[in-house]
């Protein structure tokens, strides 16, 4: 070990190759025999497979007995996570250790929810007195937009919050605002911009009252070029709309750890919400990234939220493997990816407050776990994470569900629903629920051909309205979308990541995908406008592409 990992612990226990484990032998030769790969079949032989293959997992019923798993095999994904030593390495994300290796940092989200009189360590310090200052810091300035005391430079009530970031400073709070709908003040309207594109700025401004809008800067360095763009637009927004009326001060606050440039932007450092290197951007809902959110829904229904994400902590940390729903979702994954030849994820919430949840898994899942390389700068020996993608039930039926049922590429999907609406309208959420299992059933079981030809007289149209079924699916049922339980939500995927990352050996929480094409974008802008422009210095497609923008 070297002295660098003496001061600062690190994850240094070597990692298994998860193809070298029995576990892994076994899974190949089930799958290689098929037994699993006829789900009819499956229900047939176990009149109790729905209950063996269901888990409780807080408010959550997950049932995995759609997906094309035996008892056998998911006998041997719970010993492959057992020979990969998945409790191990959870325990030492929990215990604040570094297992983010490439940057030499915890993976510490968890913390964000902790309860106030836990400790956690961090290099020796305990940091749940920062975690709770920085809720108590967003509670008394939420309060303060929300019951009128905070006004803007002219002495208006604050009426709009529009969020300025990216990736996990838009894509977390911006998801959880839309789907947390019906906890929300109707008049306070919260806005989210990220795209550089500045229609994304235009768009999001337009009808909006200068002088009762307040902006919330959120980026840790206050540096994140797409993030300050638009903060800088805005801030001329704010000064063209109010002109020497405009306070800079009463209509910005930021969410970093850069006081210096806070300041110099013209924000009261008194108004600089706090977060840590130990939580990554796609992690960071739980932090001051959550302000918006919580000036939105208020800090009970925030601290309710933390609440379910807490909760189902505590079931993963607490539960066996065979009944632990995050961990099993992950290796029935681990199953569909690696084994079975699955490449893409399908998350399909038949809600539509959660219209946003997939984009926010996306990141979630890619950006975490599309790692080539293994802990140790190995290649991987096995596909790392799926593609996610997917729209809300209904409209997705309308859409893509043709090649998810009689496509030649089989999709896994997950399907989310609720018993209950958040509204009055029960006949449409009648509806809405019947889709989401009927889709499920169809998917999972088909129609045979005889079974066609026996209502369509056409022989020539039987083919076409075939399907073949063994279409794997989970389905994730809770009673009703609550702040609780869209915490159980987020928290339930963010374990699944860690442990298909934790399998196949790599590291979730770094991203340095994300820095190769923003560091060449910073060269091409300069190009973009300068008088000694060399062509020779980028390949030729990219130095035309620069010439067009150039001579328009």
């Amino acid at each position: 070990m070297s002295a660098r990992d003496r001061c600062h612990p690190r994850m240094v226990t070597p990692i298994p190759d998860p193809t070298t484990t029995t576990a892994w032998r076994t899974l190949e030769a089930l799958a290689a025999g098929g037994e699993h790969s006829d789900l009819g079949a499956l229900f047939s032989a176990d009149p109790r497979r729905v209950d063996r293959f269901s888990v409780e997992a807080v408010d959550l019923r997950v049932d995995f007995s759609k997906q094309l798993v035996s008892p056998e095999v998911r006998a041997a994904l719970i010993a492959l996570a057992e020979e990969c030593g998945l409790a191990d390495r959870f325990a030492r994300a929990l215990s604040g250790q570094r297992i983010n290796t490439t940057e030499d940092r915890a993976a510490l989200h968890t913390a964000l929810r902790r309860p106030r009189d836990d400790s956690v360590l961090v290099d020796g310090t305990d940091v749940m007195p920062a975690v709770h200052a920085t809720l108590d810091h967003m509670k008394a300035f939420s309060e303060a937009v929300r019951s009128g005391i905070w006004e803007g430079s002219t002495g208006r009530a604050i009426s709009t919050v529009v969020n300025i970031g990216i990736g996990g400073s838009d894509l977390g709070p911006a998801m959880a605002t839309q789907a947390l709908w019906a906890f929300a003040r109707p008049d306070i309207d919260v806005r989210f911009i990220s795209n550089v594109d500045p229609a994304d700025l235009v768009t999001e401004l337009a009808g909006a009252d200068a002088a009762s809008t307040l902006f919330i800067v959120a980026s840790k360095t206050f540096s994140t070029i797409e993030t300050m763009m638009n903060a800088t637009s805005a801030r001329q927004w704010l000064f063209d709309e109010l002109g020497d009326a405009a306070d800079v001060s009463r209509h910005f606050v930021a969410l970093s750890t850069n006081a210096a440039a806070v300041t110099a932007f013209g924000i009261d450092p008194a108004n600089m919400f706090e977060f840590w290197d130990w939580v990554g951007g796609r992690y960071s809902l739980c932090s001051a990234i959550g302000l918006s959110l919580m000036i939105a829904i208020g800090d009970e229904n925030f601290s309710q939220m933390l609440s379910g994400f807490r909760a189902m902590d505590r079931h993963v940390a607490e539960s066996p493997l065979h009944s632990n729903a995050p961990f099993l979702a992950a290796l029935v994954g681990i199953w569909n990816r690696n084994f079975l030849g699955m490449s893409t994820l399908a998350v399909l919430p038949y809600s539509e407050p959660l219209r946003r949840f997939t984009a926010y898994l996306q990141q979630l899942d890619m950006e975490s776990n599309g790692k080539s390389v293994r802990i140790d700068g190995s290649p991987v020996t096995a596909e790392t994470a799926p593609i996610v993608w997917g729209e809300p039930g209904t409209n997705g039926q309308h859409a893509f569900f043709q090649l998810l049922h009689q496509g030649s590429t089989v999709v896994p999907a997950d399907l989310i629903g609720f018993l209950e609406a958040n509204d009055d309208r029960g006949d449409q959420h009648r509806q809405l629920f019947a889709n989401m299992v009927a889709q499920a059933e169809a998917l999972a079981f088909g129609r045979s051909a005889e079974e066609v030809a026996k209502t369509d007289s056409d022989p020539d149209r039987v083919p076409h309205r075939t399907f073949g079924g063994n279409r794997p699916t989970t389905t994730t049922v809770a009673t009703k979308l609550t702040p609780s339980v869209l915490g159980q939500l987020i928290a339930f995927y963010e374990h699944k990541v860690f442990a298909q990352g934790a399998i196949w050996g790599i590291n979730s929480f770094d991203q340095w995908g994300v820095e190769l094409g923003k560091e060449l974008a910073m060269a091409v802008v300069d190009d973009l406008d300068s008088e000694s422009f060399d062509a020779a210095s980028h390949d030729a497609s990219t130095s035309a592409l620069i010439e067009l923008y150039r001579t328009t």
